[in-house]
């Protein structure tokens, strides 16, 4: 029976592995970048280093990692952080280019783009999450118990309200968001937002 538990820092190459195996709009994004790595630099890895406080996993009967949640309750001081302590160390290995248009190009601009004020969504939903579960969980609750931790530890701390954003194609997700009481939000073009507003 798979087991949900507070992440510890000998999951951080799960992380990695279970971010690229669901980053394609839910499905395996193994090989689409030159290094796999790119998409746990962005969405999944440095919220567990910034807020280890706020990440749970989900763990199979053999011990293996099969999915996650991490979070910020502060989405403004996450950004002022990863622009200024994360992706720094993070510059050689993705170099900027003049005019992004690959995929991956664009994917490192928004590593080098993260910064306060940039997310029109923060001053209202404060916190952000990324939650991510291979097939082989899926249809168990677990991505709802996940969820609903999260939500209580953030409730519990007086946070007043959450987003995420989501790939469009991942119908699934948006599907899943729905049946937790999200609300869609305003989103970038080609973006996809939800929120949700805890009572106090």
């Amino acid at each position: 029976m798979s087991r949900i538990r507070p992440y510890r820092p000998s999951d951080r190459a799960a992380l990695y592995e279970v971010c690229v195996k669901t980053a394609d709009a839910g499905e395996d994004a193994t090989g689409i970048f030159s290094d796999d790595a790119l998409w746990g630099d962005l969405f999944a890895v440095p919220y567990a280093e910034r807020h280890p406080d706020l990440a749970w996993v989900v763990e199979a009967d053999d011990e293996r990692v099969i999915g996650y949640i991490v979070a910020t309750d502060d989405t403004e001081a996450f950004q002022a952080w990863f622009r200024d302590e994360w992706w720094p160390a993070l510059t050689a290995k993705y170099p900027r280019t003049d005019e992004p248009s690959t995929r991956e190009e664009k994917m490192v601009e928004y590593g080098y783009r993260q910064a306060p004020g940039t997310n029109a969504l923060a001053a209202d939903y404060p916190a952000h999450l990324h939650v991510d579960l291979l097939p082989e969980t899926q249809g168990q609750g677990l991505g709802r118990r996940l969820i609903e931790t999260l939500f209580g530890e953030l409730s519990r701390r007086g946070v007043p309200a959450l987003h995420l954003g989501m790939d469009p194609k991942n119908t699934g997700a948006a599907a899943f968001y729905e049946r937790l009481g999200m609300t869609p939000l305003p989103a970038e073009p080609g973006g996809q937002s939800y929120g949700v507003t805890f009572a106090r």
